[in-house]
């Protein structure tokens, strides 16, 4: 059974837990307890160095450790998926790696760093990540528009790996209002078999 190694309010660990729970894949959840520095404990650096979740361990399943949530949503997509999360089409899967790193950019530099601020403190500008988040929301709405997924006629992990820290935005005091089409893209993922939530936290300062 595949092991997460994963913290309830990141939305890197959400996003693989999500993909692994709409795919079907048993999978067994470990904590790991990022305000006491365990992430940074020999035990969890042999898994990844930058000490980091989420990581994943694939061992009993003669798979590898694979360690950063986009890798680990490739990975997962490619061995244990149906192709139409990662499609072998060069245009289409050209397209969800344009998606994922937005993932790893602005939606990280974005949303994702406003709520650190907010949720956990975090020693960041809080109005330049949420003029990126605006600015990145600004670019989605209009793509999403017209359109029920990011990269392709069916969701992707391109929509994965972008639900968790925007469905999460106003936890970092960014407004989702504004932006319709980003809104029905959220519920389209919410009502796939399979869904589930990321936790949430008490702070909620923008609707």
């Amino acid at each position: 059974m595949i092991k997460l190694y994963r913290h309830p309010l990141s939305g890197h660990s959400h996003r693989v837990e999500l993909f692994l729970s709409l795919i079907g894949q048993d999978h067994e959840l470990v904590e790991v307890d990022l305000l006491k520095g365990e992430q940074k404990g020999d035990n969890f650096l042999a898994l990844n160095p930058f000490g980091k979740v989420p990581v994943i361990d694939d061992g009993s399943n003669g798979g590898p450790v694979v360690w950063d949530s986009n890798a680990i949503l490739v990975y997962l997509a490619r061995r244990y998926a149906k192709r139409t999360w990662y499609p072998d089409e060069p245009t289409v899967s050209a397209e969800i790696q344009k998606w994922l790193s937005v993932a790893a950019g602005d939606i990280n530099n974005g949303p994702a760093t406003a709520r650190l601020v907010t949720v956990f403190g975090a020693g960041y500008d809080p109005e330049q990540a949420k003029s990126i988040a605006y600015g990145l929301f600004d670019v989605l709405e209009l793509h999403l528009t017209g359109r029920a997924w990011l990269a392709d006629a069916n969701p992707t992990i391109a929509d994965v790996a972008g639900y968790s820290y925007i469905a999460h935005a106003p936890e970092g005091d960014v407004s989702l209002k504004p932006y319709p089409a980003v809104r029905a893209w959220l519920a389209r993922i919410e009502a796939l078999p399979g869904f589930i939530p990321m936790q949430k936290t008490a702070v909620v300062l923008a609707a």
